[in-house]
């Protein structure tokens, strides 16, 4: 395992008590990083994350992203209690279905829950994030797109493809509005990821036809994301502020 210095580094990570957000907590922790670990709903497997390092004097935020006021409280608590944040990794979301041939109300509720989840929070934190990292003349932004922005998506996810979207261009629009300031902002778009978000979509359609859009020979997992993001917050990346990183086994090449 290439290591990567992080410790003296303070990161909140959004979704990181399950998937993506689980693999890239742990890893982070590994390499000495302090972690407030956010949870929706799984608190022990939260729990459970940050007790396998406690040297690192990580701990668990709860809060339903969904709610305006959750996401506030929840960037407050962090620097409340850590009293200082150097890196926001914007990973929490979900992929939701919600096909053309439901009826409007239907395939609105799902737009509007989507869209709250994982762009309407994540406005949030970039803006309490600016305001914190001007305050302490620098810090990291690492969003988690998808390749979704770049190829498209199948009809039942217009929603989950359009949030991650915005993401990406608030991410781009972060890194050059604020470099002056010396806050740097990331974008990786992983593909078809191992994660239990990903679960109902094998169970429906099956493994093989994930498999067969892929060029490598097994899935993505998050510990394939985990150093890159990693390396991201050691500052070793800066230069590359505004890029956009694919990790998709080649199921989409730029």
């Amino acid at each position: 395992m290439t290591h990567i210095d992080l410790k003296h580094k303070t990161i909140l990570i959004t979704g990181a008590s399950k998937g993506i957000g689980q693999g890239i907590a742990d890893y982070a922790m590994q390499m000495g990083a302090k972690v407030a670990v956010h949870y929706n709903s799984d608190k022990e497997a939260a729990e459970n994350l940050v007790n396998k390092y406690p040297e690192t004097q990580s701990k668990v935020f709860h809060a339903d992203l969904s709610q305006t006021q959750d996401v506030i409280n929840l960037f407050e608590n962090v620097l409340k209690e850590f009293g200082t944040i150097d890196t926001i990794i914007l990973n929490a979301g979900v992929f939701q279905k919600h096909s053309s041939k439901s009826d409007l109300d239907d395939w609105l509720s799902v737009w509007k829950s989507t869209i709250a989840i994982n762009l309407d929070s994540v406005g949030i934190l970039t803006k309490l994030g600016i305001d914190h990292f001007r305050k302490q003349k620098g810090g990291r932004f690492i969003y988690i797109g998808s390749r979704a922005v770049f190829r498209g998506e199948t009809e039942e996810y217009l929603a989950y493809a359009a949030s991650k979207g915005g993401l990406t261009s608030l991410a781009r629009s972060v890194a050059r509005s604020f470099g002056k300031e010396n806050i740097k902002s990331f974008v990786i778009a992983p593909g078809f990821t191992r994660t239990q978000m990903a679960e109902s979509f094998i169970d429906t359609y099956g493994e093989e036809r994930v498999l067969n859009e892929i060029a490598l020979n097994e899935l993505t997992t998050p510990n394939d994301l985990a150093p890159l993001v990693a390396l991201m917050c050691s500052g070793q990346m800066d230069h590359a502020t505004g890029a956009t990183i694919d990790v998709n086994a080649g199921s989409h090449i730029r």
